[in-house]
C-alpha cells in the first residue's frame, strides 16, 4: 500500500493493515523530517482504502526513540510561525491517524520515547511488551512534549499521572505504564503481535469501544478549578524539592497542562505549542539539547577509536585493591569481565572484596539484582597476593598509591609477568602517563584510566594517551571502558589530563578569594546557587584535602605561572592541621555520621581560627563577582586545552566536565556557558581580575574569537 525509506503500509490477509516503521539507515526509529513526510503519505494510503484495521509495529528493537534531536537547531532558531510549521506536519499526521475510519492497535516492542510514545497515545489501543519501557524525556531538553503529549496523556491516564510523568521525565517499566492508564495491556515480548492482533479484531467487531476511546481523548476533563489547582500545586511542590529551580521545562508543563485540562482539544494543543515555544527560547533548552548532541558525538568518537580494537578483553586484572581498586574490579564483574584482583596485603584485599561486596549488597537490597546474580558477580572476581594467574589478563589496571616511584615500580614488575598483547594502565589522576612508562620496556602498551571516585557512581573515564602510546592500546582501552560501561573520553598527555587541569584553577581561585577575606561557606552558597552539586569548600572536604593538595602541588609544578601561588593557601592550610575532610571527621566543615549513615555537615568555628592570621579581614563579596573569581580561571584553562589538542573538540570538553565533575546540566559545559555569555563579555569579565595574575588572562585565541565574534561550536 506504501513503501519508503523508513516505515511500510502492507495490507494483511485478516483485511487490516500494517504499519511497519523501519529506518534502516538508522540504528533505531526517529520521527526524522523524511520520516514524518512518509507518515503523511503512509495516511493518505490508508485513508483512502478499505481496510478494517491497522496494525502498528517496529522492525527495530527501539519502537521510536523519540524525534531526531540534531534537526531541532535550525527549527528552534527560526521565529515563532516557523517553528509551529515544524511541529504541525506531525501534529496533523497523529490527529489523521486518531480519526481514521478504522481502530489503529500499536504493538510496542522496546523503546517508546518522546514523540514515539505520542505517536503510541494517538492510536486507539496500546499493547506493551514486557521488556519495554516508555515515557516523556523531553523535559530533559528543556522542552515539554510538542506533538499532542500534554493533551492526550491527562485525558487518558488522568492530571496527576500525567503530570507526574510529563514532568519527571523518566522511562517507565511495562508494568508501572499499565497501572497508571498509560496502555491497555502487557504481554511477554513472543506474544505481542499475537496479542495486538486479537485487541484489533476485538476493537473492528465492537467499535463501539474504541469511538468511546476517541471522544475520551478529543473531549475536556472538566475537573474543578480547585481540584485542577490542589493537583497543580502538589506537582509543582515536588519538582521544585526535586529539582530546584534550574529547569524551567517541568514547571511549565505543570502550568501548561493545568491551563489546558478543560480546554477542547485544538485549544489545548495551541496552549502546548506556546509553552514549547517558550521553552525553546531559553537558554537551558540550548545547553540541554546541546549536551544530548554532544554526548552523541562523545559517544562516536569512542565507537570510532573502539573499531580498531584487535580484539575485546576477556579478562581484566587490578593491580592494588582498596577502596578505588575494589570499585574498578565491581565495575568490570559487574559487566561481566572475569576480574584478578592482586595487592601484596591481605588487609587490601578483604578491603577491595569489602568494596565490591557493599555495592552488590545494595542494589540487592533495592530490588536491582538477584542475590544468586550478586555472588556470581563477586566469585568472578579473584583476589590474589600472587601474580599467579595475572598472564591470562588482556588488561591490567594499576590503582595503587599516588605516588611515582611506587607505580614506576609496580608496572615495571607486572609488566615481565604479562603476555606482550597485553594493555598495562594507571588510575593515576595527576602523574604524566608519559613519566611512568619510562619504566617500562613497552611503552606503547601503556596508557592512562582515570576513573573518578566513587567508581560505579561516576560515569567518566578518562583514557590518556602517553607520547609513546600506541593508536592499538588507545582502541583496546577504549573498547573495554565501552564495555564497563562506562563514557571514554581520549586525552592527551598533561598535568592533570584534562579534567583535573581545569579543576585546579577553580580551586586556585577559591585560595585566591579566601585569601581576599571571603567566606567558604559564602563561596559554597554562590556556586551551588549557581549549579554546582557542591560548593568548592564543601567539594575538597568530600575529596580529601590531602588528596587535593598533593594534587594541586603536581599542578603548580606544572603550570607554575598561574597555579604556583605565593600565599598561605587555605587547602595547604587545613592540610597542615590534619583537617583532611569527610575522611577523617574535619575539614572545612565538620562531619557526623546521621540519617542511613549519611555524613552530615556542619559548621566549625575552629575552622577561622586556623584561617584568621593568614587571609584578609573577613569581607562579602558580590555573588557575580564570585561566579567571576571561580568560573574565569576553570574555562581559561579549558580554552587552552583545547587550543594545545589535550581534548579533541569542545563537545567532547564539555562532556567531560559533565560527567566527571557534576558540571551544572543546564548551563551545558564550559564552552557552552561561554557561547551563551558571549566571548567579548567573557574576555570583560577576565579583564576586570588581571590584577589577580595569568590565572584570569585569556589567551589570544579567545580574544581573537571575541574580536571576530567567532563561537566554539559553530567552528
Amino acid at each position: 500500500m506504501f513503501e519508503g525509506k523508513t516505515l511500510t503500509v502492507r495490507a494483511l490477509e485478516t483485511g487490516f493493515a500494517e504499519l511497519c516503521f523501519d529506518n534502516g539507515a538508522k540504528p533505531v526509529n526517529v520521527f526524522d523530517r523524511q520520516t514524518v513526510t512518509e507518515l503523511s503519505s503512509a495516511l493518505d494510503a490508508l485513508a483512502g482504502s478499505q481496510i478494517k484495521g491497522l496494525l502498528v509495529t517496529s522492525a527495530k528493537k527501539v519502537f521510536i526513540a523519540g524525534a531526531d534531536i540534531s534537526e531541532f537547531g535550525p527549527a528552534f532558531g527560526a521565529g515563532k510561525e516557523q517553528l509551529k510549521g515544524f511541529l504541525s506536519v506531525n501534529n496533523a499526521n497523529f490527529n489523521r491517524l486518531e480519526n481514521l475510519p478504522f481502530p489503529s492497535v500499536v504493538a510496542i516492542n522496546g523503546f517508546a520515547l518522546g514523540g514515539g510514545f505520542e505517536f503510541c497515545l494517538a492510536c486507539d489501543y496500546r499493547i506493551l511488551s514486557s521488556a519495554a519501557q516508555v515515557g516523556f524525556p523531553e523535559v530533559g531538553l528543556g522542552i515539554l512534549p510538542g506533538w499532542g503529549g500534554t493533551v492526550r496523556s491527562p485525558r487518558l491516564a488522568g492530571l496527576a499521572n500525567a503530570l507526574k510523568w510529563v514532568a519527571e521525565g523518566k522511562q517507565h517499566r511495562a508494568d508501572d505504564a499499565l497501572v497508571d492508564g498509560f496502555v491497555d495491556e502487557v504481554v511477554d515480548p513472543d506474544t505481542l503481535r499475537q496479542a495486538a492482533l486479537a485487541r484489533l479484531k476485538s476493537a473492528v467487531d465492537s467499535p463501539a469501544a474504541y469511538r468511546s476511546r476517541r471522544q475520551q481523548k478529543a473531549q475536556p476533563l472538566m475537573i474543578s478549578a480547585d481540584q485542577a489547582a490542589a493537583i497543580e500545586s502538589s506537582a509543582l511542590e515536588a519538582i521544585r524539592k526535586k529539582l530546584g529551580d534550574h529547569y524551567p521545562a517541568p514547571q511549565v508543563a505543570i502550568k501548561t497542562m493545568v491551563s489546558a485540562v478543560n480546554k477542547p482539544f485544538e485549544e489545548a494543543l495551541e496552549a502546548e505549542f506556546d509553552g514549547f515555544y517558550r521553552l525553546s527560547k531559553t537558554p537551558e533548552a540550548r545547553a540541554l539539547i546541546g549536551n544530548f548532541l554532544s554526548d552523541q558525538k562523545l559517544s562516536s568518537v569512542a565507537r570510532k577509536y573502539a573499531s580498531a580494537s584487535p580484539g575485546p578483553v576477556r579478562r581484566a586484572a587490578v593491580l592494588g585493591a582498596g577502596t578505588m581498586g575494589g570499585g574498578i574490579a565491581y565495575q568490570n564483574a559487574v559487566r561481566g569481565f572475569a576480574v584478578f584482583m592482586k595487592d601484596i596485603n591481605q588487609s587490601a584485599l578483604d578491603l577491595g572484596i569489602g568494596e565490591a561486596r557493599g555495592l552488590l549488597d545494595k542494589r540487592v537490597q533495592r530490588g536491582a539484582l538477584s542475590q544468586e546474580k550478586a555472588d556470581s558477580v563477586l566469585a568472578a572476581i579473584t583476589p590474589s597476593l600472587s601474580y599467579d594467574g595475572m598472564a591470562e589478563c588482556d588488561i591490567v589496571i594499576e590503582a595503587v598509591v599516588e605516588k611515582e616511584a611506587v607505580k614506576k615500580a609496580v608496572l615495571a614488575e607486572v609488566e615481565r609477568e604479562v603476555p606482550e598483547s597485553t594493555i598495562l594502565a594507571s588510575n593515576t589522576s595527576s602523574i604524566l602517563i608519559s613519566s611512568i612508562a619510562e619504566a617500562l620496556e613497552r611503552p606503547e602498551n601503556f596508557c592512562g584510566l582515570h576513573f573518578f571516585n566513587p567508581v560505579h557512581a561516576m560515569p567518566l573515564v578518562e583514557v590518556v594517551r602517553g607520547q609513546k602510546t600506541s593508536d592499538v592500546t588507545v582502541a583496546r582501552a577504549v573498547e573495554h571502558v565501552l564495555g564497563m560501561g562506562k563514557k571514554p573520553v581520549v586525552v592527551n598527555d598533561c598535568p592533570g589530563f584534562l579534567v583535573n587541569r581545569v579543576l585546579f584553577p577553580y580551586f586556585a581561585g577559591f585560595n585566591l578569594l579566601m585569601r581576599d577575606g571571603a567566606d567558604f561557606k559564602d563561596l559554597d552558597r554562590v556556586m551551588e546557587g549557581w549549579g554546582w552539586p557542591m560548593g568548592p569548600a564543601y567539594l575538597l572536604d568530600v575529596i580529601g584535602i590531602d588528596v587535593a593538595v598533593h594534587a594541586a602541588d603536581v599542578m603548580a609544578d606544572g603550570f607554575p605561572d598561574r597555579l604556583k601561588l605565593d600565599f598561605p593557601q587555605a587547602t595547604h592550610l587545613m592540610a597542615e592541621h590534619k583537617r583532611l575532610g569527610q575522611k577523617n571527621g574535619k575539614g572545612f566543615y565538620l562531619y557526623e555520621s546521621g540519617a542511613k549513615g549519611k555524613l552530615a555537615k556542619q559548621n566549625d568555628p575552629e575552622t577561622w581560627s586556623i584561617l584568621s592570621s593568614h587571609v584578609a579581614e573577613r569581607q562579602r563579596f558580590g555573588e557575580d563577582d564570585i561566579v567571576a573569581r571561580m568560573m574565569v580561571p576553570m574555562c581559561i584553562e579549558m580554552a587552552r586545552c583545547l587550543e594545545e589538542g589535550i581534548t579533541g573538540s569542545p563537545a567532547e570538553a564539555d562532556m567531560a566536565l559533565l560527567y566527571g565533575l557534576g558540571f551544572p546540566r543546564f548551563r551545558g559545559g564550559v564552552f557552552r556557558w561561554l557561547e551563551e555569555i558571549g566571548m567579548a563579555q567573557f574576555c570583560a569579565m577576565a579583564d576586570r581580575f588581571s590584577h589577580l595574575g595569568k590565572l584570569y588572562e585569556p589567551t589570544e585565541a579567545m580574544r581573537g574569537m571575541a574580536a571576530d565574534n567567532r563561537r566554539y561550536y559553530s567552528q
